[in-house]
């Protein structure tokens, strides 16, 4: 009986991975002969892996992945798709992160763009980081609307809650000027203090050209790319394999 009243009080206290690991405990008569010093340090781990847990869970959510089982463990290294391994897997650090560096990621339709980033930003996420995922033209969308009604400064308030934003699909649809402004503000909201990953189907070396305006761009240009680290994907198309993995995380 007191035992359970132990087990509840944990629980109404919200150290549910101490609970657990008590529970572990008393139902597995091998812990009985343990020192208490060493059951002591057991619970205590459970607790702190619990909260670690609970808070990539939370932080999964809320990036809103579109492939969120997507991780750097299940990424595809064959030579045809160009990826320098030993460099990528630098990058698994998150240091570039904490140095609020860039990547973008450019390739044809389907090489996996979208998979690699939502990996990266999955890694982001285990290293400790929050991140969110938007899909360029929803963005830009949702900037629009947001300057009609008048909640701009606070959607770009929102986006720098998260230290990595992921913008997908870049440079798939003409910028107008507008948008083109609104894009450099949160690009510069982000200098100094956040990472970006893009993901685009131009190369770099076209992104310019493809924001127009030659102020907006040299100044967007500016902000990305020279503290970017690039990735070109080749090869095939690997929209099978990364429907196969959405399919699953619906499950």
């Amino acid at each position: 009986m007191l035992q359970q009243q132990t087990i509840e009080k944990l629980n109404s206290i919200t150290l549910y991975g101490m609970a657990s690991e008590f529970q572990r405990q008393l139902d597995s008569p091998e812990f009985s002969d343990l020192a208490f010093e060493q059951r002591l340090g057991m619970l205590c781990d459970a607790e702190v892996h619990s909260r670690e847990q609970r808070r990539q869970d939370r932080a999964m959510k809320m990036a809103k992945l579109v492939l969120p089982n997507a991780c750097v463990e299940d990424i595809d290294y064959r030579k045809s798709r160009g990826l320098d391994k030993a460099y990528l897997q630098s990058l698994f650090t998150c240091e570039w992160i904490n140095r609020k560096q860039h990547v973008a990621i450019t390739g044809s339709t389907g090489v996996g763009k979208s998979h690699l980033a939502c990996a990266l930003a999955h890694q982001a996420i285990r290293k400790g980081n929050n991140a969110l995922f938007y899909r360029a033209p929803r963005l830009i969308e949702d900037m629009e609307i947001a300057r009609l009604d008048g909640s701009l400064p606070k959607l770009r308030l929102r986006l720098m809650k998260f230290k990595l934003l992921i913008i997908d699909d870049w440079a798939l649809s003409p910028l107008s000027p507008n948008s083109q402004q609104d894009l450099l503000e949160i690009i510069e909201d982000r200098t100094g203090k956040g990472s970006l990953i893009m993901t685009s189907q131009l190369p770099v070396s076209k992104w310019h050209d493809y924001i127009g305006e030659p102020t907006f761009a040299d100044a967007i240009m500016d902000r990305i790319v020279h503290r970017a680290h690039k990735i070109e994907l080749h090869g095939g198309s690997m929209r099978r394999v990364f429907n196969t993995l959405k399919e699953k995380s619906d499950e």
